[in-house]
């Protein structure tokens, strides 16, 4: 069988942690090269010939434009995949109209990411409807973490700190039996599997600018779900 040849690019090393860890778990794809920074992502688009490029579209020191010449100049042109947040964005919306990209809302779950990147790699020009279109207002379902509970996006956010369940519990005044069923409820609810897509999911979400803020507030005014009788 031959594989999808991908080369994967992002600013956060986190990020590319996750995107790594979703697609091991898939047989038909193959990274040939992540990528932290613009300038090695457009050497590896240039001198790998990807079929597919997944290239975070806030890179900085380089423009979209910059990205795609290597894959315009290839043959066969390797499709390009640029991972973008919410916010409006007039260029990649245009980009995206005229075919040199599609572009993939940063919200997505897993699977919306491998069935985005099967389609990149079939020349399947347009992703799913859930996609990001660069929209002022995003769907209202598009967020995955608004079905997450305040405590659980508290914790989600310490996970993307680095901090162990003990640690999380300390900070939080919880026993590690409540996080680690905290942890199941947001794995099943993001359908995800491990700490690493999380906590790459809270940095694409830009998530962590709250974690200080929200364990400034004592726990006695926070009211846990689990204690709720």
């Amino acid at each position: 069988m031959r594989r999808t040849r991908i080369v994967i690019a992002d600013r956060h090393p986190i990020v590319l942690q996750g995107v790594r860890s979703v697609l091991a778990t898939q047989r038909d794809f193959a990274i040939v090269a992540s990528c932290g920074d613009g300038a090695s992502c457009i050497e590896a688009i240039r001198f790998l010939v990807p079929d597919v490029a997944l290239v975070d579209a806030a890179l900085p020191s380089v423009s979209r434009q910059q990205i795609l010449a290597p894959a315009n100049a290839a043959r066969p042109r390797p499709a390009v995949v640029f991972f973008a947040g919410i916010a409006a964005d007039c260029e990649l919306q245009s980009l995206a109209s005229d075919g040199a990209c599609i572009v993939l809302s940063k919200d997505s779950d897993a699977e919306m990411l491998v069935a985005t990147l099967r389609k990149a790699a079939q020349g399947q020009a347009t992703a799913s409807p859930n996609a990001w279109q660069g929209n002022d207002e995003a769907r209202p379902d598009a967020n995955p973490l608004t079905q997450l509970t305040d405590r659980e996006r508290q914790i989600m956010r310490l996970v993307s700190e680095g901090l162990s369940n003990k640690e999380i519990g300390r900070r939080l005044n919880l026993a590690d039996g409540t996080i680690k069923v905290h942890l199941h409820h947001i794995f099943q609810k993001l359908d995800i599997s491990n700490r690493t897509v999380l906590a790459a999911l809270a940095i694409s979400r830009n998530e962590l600018h709250a974690a200080s803020r929200d364990t400034d507030t004592p726990d006695f005014l926070r009211q846990d779900p689990e204690g709720v009788k």
